[in-house]
């Protein structure tokens, strides 16, 4: 395995060389070579770290890189509005899931990163575009780490098609009033969505039935 390592940071080190002479060689305004040089240095920090498994160590070394990637990137070419801010909260959470484990599955991590994701968006949105509040969409989609965890370990499924449909018609209702107020649209995918209930009841009060008319 030393051998492998060597080789990949060798030739990692040999190729992003030859693509940054090529870079400034014929395109000295565009920077584009550090593109596949993220990619050639995950291969030697992949190799040592999966052959020494140090899989929390490795999370916490990608996530630095691909922050701070990307906020080269969003310095270089549109610093006048650091999106950089919406992209790496997420990336954060990799290490973090990683360290935690086991407790990773629990209900109380799933509600604090529940929470902490649309409190982080909410002031997001609200310090740098106001004006749409767009953390609804990442509120719908982290609210469904908690709903979905807690009716699995519970085994709920019916009740769980039951929140998770009112889950969504109050999200295309609320996107309804903060999008297009004067067109009433949300009716159509909450009538679609209100089938989802329905056929689990009726599918597990007819088992029920047959089993009972079985005995």
């Amino acid at each position: 395995m030393k051998h492998y390592i060597s080789f990949s940071v060798v030739g990692s080190l040999m190729t992003m060389l030859f693509l940054g002479i090529v870079n400034y060689s014929t395109t000295p305004n565009t920077i584009w070579f550090i593109y596949p040089c993220l990619l050639l240095l995950l291969w030697p920090i992949t190799l040592y770290f999966m052959s020494k498994k140090l899989y929390k160590q490795y999370a916490v070394i990608c996530s630095a890189m691909v922050i701070a990637f990307l906020i080269i990137e969003n310095l270089l070419y549109s610093p006048q509005h650091l999106w950089f801010i919406y992209a790496i909260y997420p990336i954060v959470w990799w290490p973090i899931l990683m360290f935690l484990e086991e407790k990773a599955k629990s209900m109380n991590i799933a509600l604090i990163g529940c929470a902490s994701t649309i409190i982080y968006y909410s002031i997001t949105n609200f310090i740098m575009s106001p004006p749409y509040p767009w953390a609804i969409y990442p509120a719908f989609l982290v609210i469904w780490w908690p709903l979905s965890l807690y009716h699995a370990k519970k085994k709920t499924f019916v009740a769980f098609s039951v929140y998770a449909s009112i889950h969504i018609s109050i999200f295309f209702i609320i996107v309804n009033i903060v999008s297009s107020p004067s067109v009433i649209w949300a009716i159509y995918p909450i009538f679609l969505v209100l089938w989802w209930p329905l056929s689990m009841y009726f599918y597990v009060y007819k088992r029920r039935l047959y089993k009972s008319s079985t005995m």
